[in-house]
């Protein structure tokens, strides 16, 4: 599957990446950064650690739902994936995300 960054900008003059799947469905989204030089080294901080199984804290919604949080090796959250309906799916989001990151291209909608 292949993966791709989507850079964007809201209507505060925030910008935000995401990290797409092949059939677009979010894998992993950004906070909001004031400058594009902050998010698009967000973006570079996903490719180095993408492939480190050590960056993924996988969480529990209070709602029962899974998802993720990638980490920096500071500790720092990079992104956060959405919710997801069972465990297999936020799986598959972490592999596809681990397989893809380093090598996803970069759609600046900006």
């Amino acid at each position: 599957m292949s993966v791709r960054f989507e850079i964007t900008k809201n209507e505060k003059g925030e910008f935000h990446f995401k990290l797409l799947s092949g059939d677009g469905k979010t894998l992993l989204r950004s906070e909001g950064y004031n400058a594009k030089t902050s998010c698009t080294n967000g973006v570079e901080s996903v490719r180095k650690n993408a492939a480190d199984d050590k960056r993924y804290d996988l969480k529990t919604a209070s709602d029962g739902r899974p998802y993720f949080n990638l980490k920096a090796s500071n500790g720092q959250v990079i992104g956060t994936s959405p919710m997801f309906a069972d465990a297999a799916a936020c799986e598959a989001a972490v592999a596809a995300t681990k397989a893809g990151a380093a090598d996803a291209p970069v759609d600046d909608k900006s």
